[in-house]
């Protein structure tokens, strides 16, 4: 599986990114795949191996680029309870420096590079995201319903807030498609109600699912919060997804 560490050009410099590409040449649909909280690690070059292995170019850029290189934080091999107090400490800084301008600014970057690559297909493209991730996802898809078919969140961060740029108050821009993969509480009944019906206003074709038996980050095989009947619900869902939506290679 051919792998690359690339640099994005951005308005605000460059962000260091990881590729997982098919072998065999030829060209493939892209994925832009945005990180959780914890930053660009082992964990996501695996996930990112894992789907290119099913005929797709995956690009999984560095967000926090703005504060360092991989790994701007330094994390153990294994997350667990312990060690989330001290690692959050550090990571919601940077988590709350991306402000919707910057993640703006970001995407569109990101989507040039993505779509430029020698190895990219012609078409849309699919965002797909975990944690914080996800709802970074959903904004560049609601931004730029020209060049992305899908978009995919899992355990997802905060997509309904009080604000009036919340992702979902955004989504009547959408085209893509959506599938979103809660863990059990991750939004509460009244949020998944109001983000259902905005999507449904929208005219876009979605799913909002609990795992069930899941807690937030269930999907990370380097954290406690791991469930490995979750994660193959993940692909399950994802695959045909990006199978529907984006030009075969």
């Amino acid at each position: 599986m051919p792998t690359k560490t690339l640099l994005i050009p951005t308005p605000d410099g460059q962000a260091d990114a990881f590729a997982a590409f098919p072998d065999g040449g030829g060209r493939h649909p892209g994925v832009l795949l945005y990180m959780d909280a914890f930053g660009l690690r082992p964990v996501l070059e695996k996930m990112a191996q894992d789907l290119a292995e099913h005929g797709y170019y995956v690009l999984v850029p560095n967000v926090y680029y703005r504060h360092g290189p991989t790994p701007v934080v330094e994390l153990p091999e294994h997350i667990g309870a312990d060690d989330r107090p001290a690692l959050f400490g550090k990571l919601m800084p940077l988590v709350k420096s991306l402000t919707p301008d910057l993640v703006l600014r970001d995407a569109a970057a990101y989507l040039d590079f993505l779509t430029t690559q020698p190895e990219v297909a012609a078409g849309p493209v699919a965002t797909t995201g975990y944690c914080m991730g996800a709802v970074l996802a959903m904004r560049t898809a609601a931004a730029h319903p020209d060049r992305v078919a899908a978009v995919a969140g899992f355990h997802p961060g905060a997509l309904v807030t009080d604000a009036p740029d919340s992702p979902h108050r955004l989504v009547s821009t959408l085209t893509a498609e959506v599938h979103l993969g809660l863990a059990v509480g991750d939004l509460s009944p009244e949020a998944i109600t109001d983000l259902d019906e905005a999507l449904a206003k929208a005219g876009v074709e979605h799913v909002i699912e609990t795992y069930p038996d899941t807690v937030h980050g269930f999907t990370m095989a380097d954290t406690e919060a791991f469930n490995p009947a979750a994660l193959r619900l993940h692909w399950d869902r994802l695959l045909p997804l990006l199978t529907r939506t984006l030009t075969s290679a």
